[in-house]
């Protein structure tokens, strides 16, 4: 399971700087580009959210057959120590689910207004032009 954990988070940092490049003020040389870049990538980065949804699942289900110590005699310190771990380990790959899903969302929503300022700068550009 560590090879889904480290392609989402793979997934999650590029797009991270995919939102960072779009949001940085100074780079008009580049949106364009970006802007086209990220529009193409949005449709594959689609795949995170079930990509997301079974790992959560994932993550409920090992919750749900994680060893129930009823009394301090029935589990050992090492399966305790085992436990302890694991729901570090669940917590920590909720929070990146939890990452993926925001950023994937900042994504989409920051792409759609950058594409519609665009879109409204050259409208303006062609009312100053047809008012001269």
């Amino acid at each position: 399971m560590a090879l889904e954990w480290f392609v989402l988070g793979y997934a999650t940092a590029a797009e991270a700087i995919m939102v960072l490049l779009l949001t940085l003020p100074g780079l008009n040389g580049l949106r364009k580009g970006l802007i086209t870049v990220t529009r193409n990538l949005l449709k594959p980065f689609l795949s995170v959210i079930p990509f997301c949804l079974f790992l959560l699942m994932d993550i409920y289900w090992k919750y749900e057959t994680r060893p129930r110590c009823e009394s301090p005699e029935s589990c050992t310190l090492a399966e305790r120590l085992r436990h302890q771990k694991s729901v570090m380990k669940s917590q920590r790959n909720a929070l990146l689910i939890a990452a993926a899903l925001l950023f994937y969302w900042l994504l989409y929503s920051v792409t759609h207004l950058v594409v519609q300022m665009e879109q409204l700068n050259q409208r303006v550009e062609k009312m100053k032009k047809n008012e001269d």
